[in-house]
């Protein structure tokens, strides 16, 4: 940073600040995509997650007290307010989707459950095995594809075993892309039990392939990523997910209306917007900052951010064209969702694979971006 002198700084805050504005006097754009709170006690225990989550939620907003932020959802901007972030600082741009790709793979003839992600406690990928327990006496030829991997692997196996559904539950592991979504185009239904989701980009995929989603209330981002009761389900607890599902397996016109719903609802979004929505995040931040210094007029900062809509839409088009020569990743491949996909949700740093591991209403005005008819309609019903 001292070397390259930057226009602007966007800090992606994945539960640990970088603290990047006390070593610089540029605008800097904080990148949120939800607050970790359940999350700190269950990586890090109850004394680490106590320390993590008041460095989140004490240092983190004094750190950036004049910052914009910006976030994929208004339940996250909830959040943030909550911890004492002006409104008026804060925008909400909305991830996009990707258009799937040609599937060779036909929907599956016997009932098929899909969960998707990284294998780590916080996505309680336990429920769906356990949904499958209890429904497997009702629904005989029901199977699990969980797709993904992580270092809870072998404790989910374990816990699949002990509930004698280990011939139902089928562990992919890391899979390319084209893998991906041909696993998603068999499904009947996607399961989505994490604790917490700034918006929930699986979902958003599962439904381009037409595949609703049955997902917690709680988790956040879901109330806004699942339209529910018109492209998928939410529900508070286990046992209301085990009977959403029985219900959509039973229920075949419900299903695939809910599957061609939650369609149109992801078409409503697209990369090309996102990165419209937060190139303007980025003019603005500039704006509100005034003069820069020598060489950083405000209109020339804004001229640049403003060429970021072509320029960083060609890079997509780029990586995905780089994706599909190189094999995507399951467990990466809708990274676009940030911290939700790197390793526990935080900065690289905390990453482990040995050792112990442990098992508001919102005031003001928001700024809304990446909002089409389509997608406002959405928002509203």
């Amino acid at each position: 940073m001292f070397r390259t002198r930057p226009r602007l700084v966007v800090d992606v805050q994945n539960g640990l600040p970088f603290a990047s504005s006390l070593v610089t006097r540029r605008p800097v754009v904080v990148l949120v995509h939800h607050v970790h709170r359940e999350q700190w006690p269950i990586v890090f225990g109850r004394i680490g997650g106590a320390i993590g989550w008041w460095i989140e939620s004490v240092v983190a907003p004094r750190l950036y007290r004049r910052s914009r932020y910006v976030t994929v959802s208004t339940a996250t901007a909830e959040e943030l307010v909550g911890l004492g972030i002006d409104a008026d600082r804060l925008s909400v741009v909305g991830n996009g989707v990707e258009q799937p790709p040609p599937v060779g793979s036909a929907r599956s003839v016997d009932p098929h459950l899909v969960v998707l992600g990284r294998l780590v406690p916080h996505k309680r990928v336990e429920h769906a095995i356990e949904v499958v327990a209890r429904l497997r006496d009702r629904w005989p030829g029901l199977r699990l594809s969980v797709v993904g991997e992580g270092w809870w692997d072998a404790e989910l196996r374990a816990r699949a075993a002990d509930l004698g559904v280990s011939d139902s539950v089928d562990f992919t592991g890391h899979v390319d892309e084209q893998t991906k979504h041909e696993e998603l185009a068999r499904a009947w239904v996607h399961l989505c039990p994490s604790i917490k989701e700034g918006w929930g980009l699986v979902v958003t995929e599962a439904g381009s392939h037409r595949v609703p989603t049955v997902g917690y209330r709680s988790a956040g981002g879901l109330r806004e990523s699942v339209l529910d009761g018109r492209t998928g389900v939410l529900v508070d607890d286990l046992d209301e997910m085990v009977a959403a599902v029985d219900g959509l397996l039973a229920d075949e016109n419900r299903r695939l209306a809910m599957g061609e719903a939650a369609a149109r609802h992801a078409a409503a979004f697209s990369w090309p917007a996102s990165i419209e929505g937060f190139a303007r995040v980025l003019a603005s931040a500039v704006r509100e900052d005034g003069p820069a210094g020598p060489g950083s007029a405000p209109g020339a900062v804004v001229e640049d951010v403003d060429r970021l809509v072509g320029g960083l839409d060609a890079v997509v088009r780029v990586e995905r064209r780089l994706d599909a020569g190189n094999g995507g990743d399951a467990d990466h491949g809708t990274s676009a969702e940030g911290d939700e996909h790197g390793d526990q949700g935080l900065h690289a740093g905390t990453r482990f694979r040995g050792g112990r591991r442990r098992g508001v209403t919102l005031e003001g005005n928001l700024v809304i971006h990446n909002t089409d008819p389509v997608t406002i309609a959405a928002q509203q019903a």
